[in-house]
């Protein structure tokens, strides 16, 4: 593994694409409510915000393909349906909510506008960025990520030099599994699948065209990328459990952010929380909108079809990112808690050896895993009641991880019968 130009420039580039609004004010909450266990819920939210992202980097560097490779095996019609709910997921949530987030922290503490005038301005942005296909990730690789990690490295180690009041106890029940299931709002997992396939179209843009040399860049990128991610979430944590006594306990993330920027930096604090606010999250937002027209010029092969994605991907995100970044977070998630087991399961099934996803054994295991993750998301739209009761059969669905056992079954189960029946064929 050799970490060359061109493996410095995509491991950026990759970084800025998954380092977006919610990996900005997700951590420094939990920290904040973690308090002296926040190394727990660090855990956690590594597991899920950094680990399963890399999984799903790793399984596009075997795969080579775009996001319809992951579920193909299944069948192509399934995959085309996951891909389309994916897409449409981050281009109404995820895509939207950067342009929220800037909004509340970059721009409404200086200028008197609203919402829908910075969303408008944000999304004609990307939109120029994005409309040149060829010049997407040298751009944020080389210009945009480093600007975004000496920033964010100002605030984070300004910290460690500031004093504050005594760390506070732990506010939260199950530290680690709040880690875990704060870092599926971040959707870095399903943000895996989706710009994957925009690395491994840019990479072969820039003239490599050996699976082996592809797979090489990818994972160089991947790793470093991840460990960049690693240090980061880490630091933001700890800032925020440093602050657990000096902000009220009903703070919102955004709120909390503003101030622990202030307190590290003091009169600079809301001119660099602003850009690396409008950075981090335009990055982002580029990262989805390329991934969405990628994945639509690749299906549709008609002239225009990459322009005519963007403009409508752009355009819904002006409408969505008018509203506010809580209100944003609620409505993703029930959706969340519906697709991302769906997408984890997928990715652990991409990056194992192929005697265990076989058709069958994927088949099986995504249904299973279908089934048993809809009680932990249709409690949140259809009836809390009905399904919580539900949910009492379900082992670990209190934790919404009901779906986790009977996955794990189905996927043993399937693939030892049919360990079972090569083993009797080949004994005939």
């Amino acid at each position: 593994m050799k970490f060359n130009k061109e493996g410095l420039i995509v491991g950026f580039a990759l970084f800025a694409l998954f380092f977006g609004a919610g990996n900005l004010i997700l951590p420094p909450f939990l920290g904040f409510l973690a308090g002296s266990q926040w190394y727990l819920v660090a855990l956690g939210f590594v597991i899920s915000a950094v680990g399963l992202p890399l999984m799903g980097i790793f399984a596009h560097a075997r795969l080579q393909g775009s996001m319809f490779s992951f579920a193909e095996k299944i069948s192509p019609i399934f995959s085309l349906i996951f891909c389309m709910f994916i897409y449409i997921i981050s281009v109404a949530l995820p895509g939207p909510r950067t342009a929220a987030v800037t909004h509340e922290i970059a721009i409404a503490p200086f200028f008197d506008i609203s919402p829908l005038t910075t969303s408008i301005i944000y999304f004609l942005l990307v939109f120029v960025f994005v409309i040149k296909r060829s010049t997407v990730i040298n751009n944020i690789g080389k210009f945009l990520t480093p600007a975004i990690l000496i920033l964010l490295l100002a605030i984070i180690f300004s910290g460690f030099f500031t004093e504050y009041k005594p760390m506070g106890t732990n506010l939260t029940e199950l530290p680690i599994l709040s880690g875990f299931f704060e870092g599926y709002q971040t959707f870095d997992a399903i943000a895996s699948l989706v710009v994957g396939g925009v690395i491994i179209i840019s990479v072969k843009l820039k003239g490599y065209d050996s699976p082996v040399e592809i797979r090489q860049l990818i994972t160089t990128a991947a790793i470093l990328s991840g460990l960049s991610l690693f240090l980061v979430y880490g630091g933001l944590i700890f800032n925020g459990a440093m602050v657990n006594s000096e902000f009220p306990q009903d703070v919102t993330r955004t709120e909390l952010l503003s101030g622990i920027s202030l307190l590290n930096l003091g009169s600079f604090a809301q001119i660099c929380l602003a850009i690396l606010v409008a950075l981090a999250c335009f990055t982002t937002a580029v990262g989805i909108v390329t991934g969405t027209a990628d994945f639509m010029t690749e299906r549709i092969k008609k002239p225009h079809v990459y322009s005519i994605t963007v403009f409508l991907a752009c355009f819904l995100g002006i409408v969505i990112g008018a509203l506010s970044v809580n209100a944003i977070i609620e409505i993703a998630l029930p959706v969340l808690l519906l697709v991302y087991p769906l997408t984890i399961v997928l990715i652990l099934l991409n990056v194992m050896p192929a005697d265990f996803r076989t058709r069958s054994v994927m088949m099986v295991t995504v249904i299973a895993t279908a089934l048993f993750s809809l009680p932990d998301a249709l409690k949140y739209v259809v009836s809390e009641e009905l399904f919580s009761n539900i949910q009492l059969y379900i082992p670990l669905s209190e934790y919404g991880l009901g779906w986790v056992i009977p996955a794990t079954l189905a996927f043993f189960g399937t693939y030892l019968y049919e360990r079972r029946l090569a083993l009797e064929k080949s004994s005939n």
